[in-house]
């Protein structure tokens, strides 16, 4: 699959924002029949522009009222230094995002807990002890205007 069609793109428009949608639904919203509707989504999946469905839920109700954003600053940035630490960051189920970064540090994430004193620990105990990590430094939400959002797709349409 090399180009998005205007089906295509409707189809990725509509599930960002529910997922949940049956397939005769989404048919019926994008203006195809049902059949020609699943081979698209199939082909989509297949193509890995959908790379997977799941549920998004409000983390202060399941007890997480902390979010952070941590610059982990790396010792070294070779290869297998930084292998390592990624590793390594892929085990913390409290890490919710990493990003490489340009400019300072090399590592942004985001990270979850439930109040400041588990963050506190957190940090203390298992992001400083990382492996090649020189430093953190960290900022805290006060306030979410947007999160999980659904992807722009207008600069698809020819």
């Amino acid at each position: 699959m090399e180009t998005l069609d205007k089906f295509d793109l409707a189809i990725l428009q509509h599930l960002q924002a529910d997922g949940r949608l049956t397939n005769t639904e989404l048919a019926q919203r994008v203006g195809l029949s049902a059949a020609p509707c699943w081979r698209r989504v199939r082909a989509l999946e297949e193509a890995g522009y959908i790379t997977g469905y799941r549920a998004v839920l409000d983390r202060r109700k399941i007890g997480l009222g902390v979010l952070a954003f941590v610059r982990l600053d790396a010792e070294r940035n070779t290869g297998d230094a930084t292998r390592a630490l990624e590793d390594a960051i892929r085990q913390l189920p409290e890490v919710i995002s990493c990003h490489y970064i340009s400019g300072a540090g090399t590592f942004e994430i985001q990270v979850v807990a439930a109040d400041l004193d588990s963050f506190s620990r957190f940090a203390l105990q298992r992001l400083i002890n990382l492996p090649n990590v020189k430093d953190l430094h960290t900022s805290f939400s006060l306030g979410e205007v947007q999160t999980a959002g659904t992807l722009p797709l207008t600069h698809l349409v020819t």
